[in-house]
């Protein structure tokens, strides 16, 4: 038996939208893979998921037409990674806005820190999702870079399509 119903088929777009993006996996999933870490065992390691969870969602994403799988060498070894596909480089705004929601609604740990939305074309902070708030142009991933104090680095951001480790 289902955990939910199926929405896929509703007139309401949110609920359609919850369809595809309502398990919380799928959009930390795509947030990483916009980071360029694609490649299963980089997402089963940042994400702290099972093999067979991520298997799953990672399928189920190809499916709905947020991810490809993309080859790439491993050791003289094809492989098979993940890229965003356009529908997933859209999620970009709603995974900032989630972020400053989160930054303003929840309570900071004592060991994290501000995460800085950087556009790198003007190389000011964002605070809003669909374009730059310093330059008014619009936001897309491979010009940006989310600054992570706890990680003591920053997240480049890549595009659609690209599997962004090297």
């Amino acid at each position: 038996m289902p955990l939910r119903s199926d929405w896929s088929d509703d007139l309401c777009p949110i609920r359609r939208s919850l369809d595809v993006l309502g398990d919380p996996w799928v959009l930390l999933i795509v947030r990483d893979v916009l980071h360029g870490r694609g490649r299963f065992d980089s997402l089963r390691r940042n994400l702290g998921i099972s093999e067979a969870v991520l298997s799953r969602r990672l399928n189920a994403m190809v499916e709905a037409g947020l991810l490809v799988r993309v080859d790439y060498d491993s050791g003289g070894r094809t492989r098979q990674g993940y890229a965003a596909t356009e529908a997933a480089a859209e999620l970009l705004p709603v995974l900032q806005q989630l972020a400053l929601w989160g930054e303003r609604h929840t309570s900071m740990p004592a060991s994290g820190g501000h995460m800085a939305m950087i556009h790198r074309e003007c190389g000011n902070e964002t605070t809003h999702g669909e374009v730059c708030s310093s330059c008014g142009e619009v936001l897309v991933p491979e010009r940006m870079t989310w600054v992570k104090p706890w990680r003591n680095g920053q997240d480049k951001l890549v595009p659609a399509g690209v599997l962004g480790e090297p």
